[in-house]
């Protein structure tokens, strides 16, 4: 009988340093997993380990996060796309999936619409739309707060970021990742990334694009995805997950594992 590979960690050389990141070999194509405005490569460990024992796969840390917080910037959305370039270059993959949460579903947004070779298709989970909707200058200032000290970490996972209470470990998880990130990095995303537009660019993908929407999320609601993300990707189809917030990787990693799963078997089938 056949083991499952183990994921190792190991680090890849991007633009001012090297970022750490958790790959398992196996059959593809890849994924490559992409984390949110707080987090890290930890985020995508509950949905990891409900994937095929045998799917290969990359989740690492963004500059300025996890154990890649000594990376300088610039941490805007193209420089994150670069270094996701770089990460599926190192590792050789000539045919991978993208999954990208939050943040790092606009970042994959921004990988697609540059038609790298070997992108077969992408998952956005509760992705930040191309263009900014609805932001004022008073919510990047209180975004730019949001994870200053654990009272306010805290408020933030409550109020905005689920649907429910999350477990223990995935609590403290959160608490760790989003203390722990740069302050240039944690500031980047409210001050700049977050208002950058790609509207215009997004429309060159031409690849199958699923996007994951949380039934309950604060941040990016289905209804506002349907409005200003689906328009704007021809190749994108939206399904809803059913009572979960903005963090569904770890407050429903079942629901997301499947979908991932259902996705690149539908990607591997002959069409006819």
């Amino acid at each position: 009988m056949s083991s499952t590979p183990t994921p190792i960690g190991r680090y890849f050389d991007v633009q001012g340093g090297r970022l750490y990141g958790h790959v398992r070999e196996g059959d593809g194509p890849a994924l490559v997993f992409l984390h949110y405005w707080g987090g890290s490569h930890r985020t995508w460990r509950p949905v990891l380990e409900l994937l095929g024992p045998t799917q290969a796969f990359v989740s690492y840390d963004h500059r300025g996060w996890g154990e890649s917080t000594e990376v300088p910037g610039p941490y805007g959305i193209e420089q994150l796309a670069d270094d996701a370039e770089r990460v599926i270059a190192e590792l050789g993959y000539d045919a991978y999936v993208v999954v990208g949460h939050s943040m790092g579903g606009k970042v994959a947004q921004v990988l697609a619409s540059r038609r790298p070779t070997g992108l077969k298709g992408v998952v956005l989970v509760a992705p930040a739309p191309p263009a900014p909707v609805g932001v004022t200058p008073e919510l990047q200032e209180a975004l730019s707060h949001a994870y200053d000290k654990d009272e306010t970490i805290e408020q933030s996972i409550q109020l905005v970021l689920t649907n429910g209470e999350l477990g223990a470990e995935a609590r403290r998880r959160v608490h760790e990742d989003s203390s722990r990130a740069g302050e240039a990095a944690r500031l980047a995303w409210p001050r700049q990334a977050m208002v950058e537009d790609f509207s215009d660019r997004v429309g060159a993908i031409d690849v199958p694009v699923l996007v994951l929407a949380g039934s309950d999320d604060k941040v990016d609601p289905p209804q506002v995805l349907r409005a200003h993300l689906l328009p704007l990707i021809p190749t994108a189809t939206l399904t809803e997950l059913d009572g979960t917030g903005h963090l569904s990787p770890l407050e429903v990693p079942g629901q997301v594992a499947s979908h991932i799963s259902a996705f690149v078997t539908r990607l591997s089938l002959p069409r006819g």
